[in-house]
């Protein structure tokens, strides 16, 4: 965690100090004791394969743009890990999915603004246009035997690369 983003309590506004709690140091209020305990991030993935092709996004933005993953992105509070699956591979390819199965979590931050944990779902095509949107530059399917350059060890991973 990068302490320096909290500098200020969010309920007295007083200046936050590192206190051991818990055996752990944390940043914490010295006035009303507030404790920031940080959550992990979790994002989710779709695995979408149509014949021996997966479906891959280019990434527009760093970290690692230019390079190729699956679908995937953060899971909002409150909103099911599956249709936050779903959802995103819809706003980054253009087409609708249906999840089927769980086949994965993966954990482990790759990268500072990366997610904890990602589950990994498989999904099956229920309709949509192929095209590249939100933070994707590109969408395609690829041949197993052909892959782009990948971004992630959790679409490696996902690939049988791993």
């Amino acid at each position: 965690m990068d302490k320096k983003k909290i500098r200020f309590c969010p309920y007295c506004a007083s200046p936050v100090e590192l206190r051991r709690v818990q055996a752990v140091e944390r940043l914490a209020c010295p006035v009303c004791s507030w404790v920031f305990y940080e959550d992990p991030k979790v994002a989710a993935a779709v695995l979408l394969e149509q014949g021996n092709k997966v479906l891959l996004t280019q990434r527009a933005g760093e970290p690692f743009q230019g390079q190729w993953s699956l679908p995937a992105g953060f899971v909002d509070a409150y909103e099911d890990p599956a249709r936050a699956a779903e959802r995103e591979c819809l706003e980054e390819t253009g087409l609708v999915v249906r999840v089927t199965t769980l086949l994965d979590l993966v954990s482990g931050r790759e990268h500072e603004n990366g997610a904890d944990i990602l589950l990994l779902y498989r999904a099956e095509l229920v309709g949509g246009l192929l095209q590249a949107g939100d933070d994707a530059r590109d969408a395609a399917f690829f041949s197993r035997a052909n892959l782009p350059p990948l971004a992630f060890r959790a679409t490696r991973r996902a690939l049988g690369l791993e």
